[in-house]
């Protein structure tokens, strides 16, 4: 949704306010990150297994991670519950792929992602592993922040 200033109410922007896996619809979105390179919403599908791009003024999304028909999974190329994406200043995208315990590097334009931080299906409290990751930033270092929900912490990744 959209609203403008002193607006009481607002308009959709992507999505139709139907649940679904196609190209004009989103499955529980949870994290939105917008790029104005590209004045675009940059979207963590969560029940569609995947993240999209979807144009402001656009009418359908495109895939940028994830499976297109909205199944998860836990090889390179698909994500299982993503909950939060962010662009660093050269494009690349990372996601906090939740189920699957890790944070997804995919290089600008490729969809093949590089885990690099926590192991794949392997859930745990010691510092290399994730319980549920929710959500990463940047600070202006670019190092990298993930909150780690169920292990109730903030690990901080420096920059590599």
């Amino acid at each position: 949704m959209r609203y403008l200033l002193g607006a009481s109410s607002g308009y959709i922007v992507a999505g139709t306010s139907v649940y679904g896996k196609n190209i004009t619809q989103l499955a529980d979105p949870v994290g939105i990150y917008f790029d104005s390179l590209s004045n675009s919403l940059i979207i963590a599908n969560h029940l569609a297994y995947n993240i999209v791009r979807w144009p402001l003024g656009a009418t359908t999304w495109s895939l940028l991670a994830g499976d297109i028909n909205g199944n998860a999974g836990n090889d390179t190329t698909t994500l299982n519950h993503p909950t939060v994406v962010t662009l660093d200043p050269m494009g690349n995208l990372y996601a906090a792929d939740r189920d699957n315990q890790r944070i997804q590097l995919f290089m600008s334009g490729q969809t093949e992602g590089i885990t690099i931080a926590g192991v794949t299906g392997m859930n745990g409290s010691n510092s290399t592993l994730f319980n549920s990751p929710w959500s990463v930033a940047f600070d202006n270092q670019l190092n990298l922040y993930v909150a780690d929900a169920n292990n109730h912490r903030i690990q901080k990744f420096l920059r590599y």
